[in-house]
């Protein structure tokens, strides 16, 4: 006769991991804030891709840099980097001009362009956050505050400017 699995109690929760649970959680805002993130990018330029905009945002926070330097802060090869700066240039919203320092490195910058799809696509951004934060519990704010910034710093990405006449309405 076969020998039978052993019986199994779904009533028994799994023990759970607590660096698990952490990861899950992010994972779970993470999709929340990528839906946010594009809905505000679709609002302000419906052509633009998400990891076109992070090359914006990228531009915008960290300033001129080389074509290698740009990839490194993407992930991504220098080659879809280029490729990727060939088409936002294409749109205006790039530029590149020779480094001062040395003329054999091209610097990608921001053209003006750029700068105000990076700022109205945050501006909705933040608005609608600011939104989602309101449905929060009071109590809840603070811990969030000191969480995201402890896993941001631990990111490496540079503090989010905040822009002039978006209040968070905490």
């Amino acid at each position: 006769m076969p020998k039978r699995a052993p019986a199994t109690d779904d009533t028994v929760p799994p023990v759970s991991d607590p660096a698990d649970e952490v990861v899950t959680a992010v994972l779970t805002a993470s999709r929340l804030l990528v839906s946010v993130s594009a809905r505000s990018l679709a609002a302000v330029e419906e052509t633009l891709t998400l990891p076109q905009f992070r090359m914006l945002v990228v531009l915008e926070s960290r300033g001129a840099m080389n074509i290698s330097r740009l990839g490194e802060h993407l992930d991504v090869i220098p080659s879809t980097a280029m490729r990727m700066v060939d088409r936002l240039a294409a749109a205006g919203m790039l530029d590149r001009a020779p480094n001062p320092g040395n003329r054999r490195e091209i610097l990608i910058t921001l053209t003006s362009t750029g700068r105000s799809t990076v700022r109205q696509a945050t501006e909705r951004r933040r608005t609608e956050i600011a939104r989602i934060v309101a449905a929060m519990p009071r109590s809840q704010r603070a811990g969030l505050v000191k969480a995201l910034q402890t896993f941001t710093d631990a990111g490496g990405e540079p503090l989010a400017h905040r822009n002039a006449g978006v209040d968070v309405g905490w």
